[in-house]
């Protein structure tokens, strides 16, 4: 080691008798940093060790060539030493006309302190008067967040960068939003509260139920979209002057706050789950029901256990459901009865038997179809049969008995 500097500033060696330049970019197959090296002059490694802004500006010049080479090819020397002499010894105008014709890593100026209004200027070495060793990450991802918005054609204001600092997704706008204060200018805090607080008495009452059919933490789409529509109405009615991202991240705010409130909840809080025990007009309600699915699970729920029916099948729908599984039926043997939940189609059928097999004959039964709207609905059917069986579906339907009236009603749903 001949010379360097902090972190991943190139460094100068020597090599059997040579001086180079050794960097480390990209990575290999398996993720590793990889290491490159070209040959550098003593009056090139005078300049690296006496001016910090000329040893940046040639690491970025050279990033992209290691970014060509990939993960196994091999760094273009000739392209790395014929970027020597014009970044390193080269004036000022001069090196601001390379950097006009050649690519070159603004980030990592960015990230040491360039100025950023300088360097969109082309006045590279002016924007480096400010450089500093040590790099500020965070600003140059904050760099690369504008630039994506700028291509959209997003702006934002001092308001809509508050709140998306409130949320924490002013540079990943996939991140997962969480109430940061501390992140947002003092002077701005009142402002972006003001905001929060238009969104939370909006959505106050609303809830985000969970969707087992698509696993155990899974939330209804429905809901979700629902509530996000009427933040972001109520949001763009009282704050016009804000741009889609910031209206966006206060919903998204709301309703992933809204979504962990019903994953925390124990499920017989839910609602789906009422009281399973009282049936229509406070006769007794189930006392023993069958769970299947149509890869062959089987679950018994029994009324003198600790949970509810439909806690327990909803549990079952959740650990079970996938999208070659998505056909579950509840079955109360001793009363012939049942309800057959068709996932893939938003519909239902109920089960009943009309007359029991006897002599060896097969037992006769009546089947009836409905279209269902949703997890909403499903929970609604599952609560009313558990409670009453199918003779409390009757206000569910309509119900259709022929099966060629039911797929032309379901095909005439799914074309509106």
């Amino acid at each position: 080691m001949v010379f360097t500097r902090s972190g991943w500033i190139p460094s100068a060696i020597r090599e059997d008798g040579e001086l180079k330049l050794m960097l480390a970019a990209g990575a290999d197959a398996n993720h590793e940093p990889r290491t490159f090296t070209f040959p550098i002059e003593p009056a090139h490694l005078a300049v690296i060790q006496q001016d910090l802004a000329r040893h940046l500006m040639l690491w970025s010049a050279v990033l992209p060539l290691c970014e060509a080479a990939g993960t196994r090819g091999l760094l273009d020397e000739h392209a790395a030493v014929a970027l020597l002499d014009p970044v390193l010894l080269c004036a000022p105008a001069d090196v601001d006309a390379l950097f006009g014709r050649i690519r070159w890593d603004r980030t990592r100026l960015i990230a040491h302190g360039a100025d950023i209004g300088l360097l969109e200027r082309g006045q590279i070495c002016a924007a480096m008067r400010t450089a500093t060793e040590r790099p500020d990450e965070k600003r140059a991802q904050e760099y690369r967040a504008d630039r994506r918005r700028a291509e959209r054609g997003s702006v934002l204001g001092p308001l809509d960068a508050a709140l998306l600092r409130y949320t924490g997704q002013y540079l990943h706008g996939a991140t997962v939003p969480r109430r940061m204060p501390d992140a947002v200018d003092p002077a701005l805090l009142p402002q972006v509260m003001r905001v929060i607080a238009t969104a939370e008495q909006t959505c106050a009452g609303m809830r985000i139920g969970l969707d087992p059919r698509r696993g155990k933490r899974a939330t209804d789409k429905r809901d979700w979209d629902r509530m996000a529509a009427a933040v972001e109405a109520a949001v763009r009615r009282a704050h016009p002057e804000l741009v889609d991202d910031a209206v966006r991240t206060v919903s998204f705010l709301m309703c992933s706050e809204a979504a962990d409130r019903s994953r925390s909840a124990p499920a017989e809080g839910d609602e789906e789950a009422g009281d399973d025990h009282v049936g229509l007009g406070g006769s007794a309600g189930k006392t023993a029901l069958s769970f299947t699915d149509d890869k062959g699970g089987e679950k018994k729920w029994l009324r003198e256990g600790p949970r509810t029916a439909t806690a327990e099948f909803w549990e079952f729908v959740a650990d079970r459901a996938a999208g070659d599984n998505e056909v579950f039926t509840i079955e109360d043997e001793e009363m012939g009865e049942g309800i057959q939940l068709h996932f893939y189609a938003d519909s239902i059928a109920r089960i009943t038997t009309v007359r029991p097999g006897q002599g060896g004959s097969d037992p006769q039964y009546r089947v009836e179809y409905s279209l269902v709207d949703g997890i909403s609905g499903y929970r609604s059917l599952v609560r009313a049969f558990v409670r009453g069986g199918c003779a409390a579906l009757d206000q569910h339907g309509p119900w259709l008995s022929d099966v060629a009236d039911f797929e032309r009603a379901r095909r005439r749903r799914e074309t509106r």
